[in-house]
């Protein structure tokens, strides 16, 4: 893109000299800001996928941690109450002491000396397990505690990749929806020399130049002008998209000594013929289109045949959903 950009700021400056420079510097403008909004656009779609991805990975993180306090949870339960039924069992044990004690006290003091000790070592251990059981019940208090930290925050994240993912789906539902107008509106021309596909988010409109051009030249044909005008319809009725106008060519040099000298002269050419006939008695914002040349050099299909040739020799339309919703979603976040 930056080789395209350095050959186009050429031409303009190889037709400086004819141009105002009033009318240069216009160009100029609006070009850097053309470049500075689709770096933004494409740098947020990285972001919000970069983003969308640590969510998804942090969440199944958190997810397994919560599975796995669940389970110590579970466990610790089950202690408890293992200790619990022990705990009661003493209770008995001791109460059956106490009772044998008391009946006892009139037999002899072995027997009553021997009792006291049993007596001693079970309120011991009673006393034992009643710690034990007051520092479990402390770890299931705190284990708790965690585990209702860590559900709100997983309800927060998740929440914040519903609304994400909800911005994604309405983007290519738009996306989706748009193909299909400029299918509608385009019946009689598909697969004669036009064709529309939906990939990375975007709808690429492609004519070949059999469509659009004679052989060399950048005016558009009358049947160009009518597909061309059924597209700026459709972009009227779509505010909320972005429109980018690219010229392509083959990889045989142009020879001509007069206004295209090369091949950039002649796809840059091309796109902006596009562009006009798009604008014409149109509503379109023109600060929502970009006209670009990208020469012989993105080659739909580089083998050197006349078919391969035949199909480089064209003009896209790139349409991409504006991202300001997701951009403000990614903002509140």
């Amino acid at each position: 893109m930056k080789t395209v950009y350095f050959f186009l700021c050429i031409f303009i400056i190889a037709l400086s000299s004819c141009v105002p420079e009033r009318k240069f510097e216009e160009t100029k403008s609006k070009l850097a800001d053309c470049e500075t909004s689709m770096a933004a656009a494409k740098k947020a779609n990285r972001e919000c996928e970069t983003i969308l991805t640590e969510a998804k990975e942090k969440m199944a993180k958190e997810e397994k941690e919560l599975a796995g306090l669940q389970r110590d949870t579970a466990i610790l339960g089950t202690n408890l109450r293992l200790l619990s039924n022990k705990y009661d069992k003493l209770n008995l044990v001791n109460d059956q002491l106490l009772d044998k004690y008391n009946r006892m006290l009139t037999g002899s003091e072995k027997d009553n000396a021997s009792l006291s000790g049993k007596l001693q070592l079970t309120q011991e251990q009673l006393l034992k397990k009643e710690d034990e059981l007051k520092a479990l019940e402390l770890r299931l208090n705190k284990q708790q505690q965690d585990l209702d930290a860590l559900s709100a925050e997983l309800k927060k994240r998740e929440a914040r990749v519903n609304e994400l993912e909800d911005v994604l789906k309405k983007k290519d539902m738009a996306t989706a929806d748009l193909k299909k107008k400029l299918q509608d509106a385009l019946f009689n021309f598909e697969n004669k020399g036009l064709t529309i596909t939906q990939k990375n988010g975007k709808v690429y409109v492609s004519m070949d130049e059999s469509l659009l051009f004679a052989s060399g030249k950048t005016d558009v044909q009358p049947k160009g002008v009518e597909a061309l005008k059924n597209v700026a319809k459709v972009l009227e009725q779509n505010p909320d998209i972005n429109i980018l106008v690219e010229g392509h060519t083959d990889d045989v040099p142009m020879k001509g000594a007069g206004e295209i000298k090369d091949n950039w002269d002649l796809s840059v050419m091309r796109a902006t013929s596009v562009t006009k006939i798009l604008l014409q008695n149109s509503k379109t914002d023109p600060t929502r289109i970009t006209s670009a040349g990208r020469g012989e050099f993105f080659p739909l299909d580089p083998a050197k045949t006349p078919e391969a040739r035949k199909k480089n020799r064209r003009t896209e339309i790139i349409l991409t959903p504006k991202l300001d919703e997701l951009l403000k979603v990614l903002g509140n976040n």
